[in-house]
């Protein structure tokens, strides 16, 4: 298998105005059309957390996605790591900012 198409997980946490612009809805939409699975956050700091999972080319595609945010978004810094995957996710969802993570 080459290294673009090992399954990989990115965790992600995006910084700047990334809360109130329909950034996780953005997330959500992007990781959809990529094909990959995970979930995305709120996070008390007003930071977004991403967890996804899927080929290591098609996380970079996500992480490119990341950086842009939606309109009104403004992406600061995206601070993250890459893991083995799990296969732990059936798809990508929204989860509550209380969720303790996996």
């Amino acid at each position: 298998m080459a290294q673009s198409d090992r399954a990989e997980r990115l965790t992600a946490v995006v910084r700047g105005r990334v809360q109130g612009v329909g950034f996780r809805w953005f997330v959500v939409r992007s990781a959809e059309v990529l094909g990959l699975t995970g979930w995305v956050r709120n996070l008390e700091d007003r930071s977004v957390e991403v967890v996804a999972e899927g080929p290591s080319a098609t996380l970079d595609q996500l992480t490119l996605a990341l950086s842009e945010g939606p309109p009104g978004a403004r992406v600061e810094s995206i601070d993250q790591r890459r893991d083995p995957a799990t296969g732990s996710f059936e798809r990508f969802r929204v989860r509550s900012g209380s969720h303790a993570g996996d």
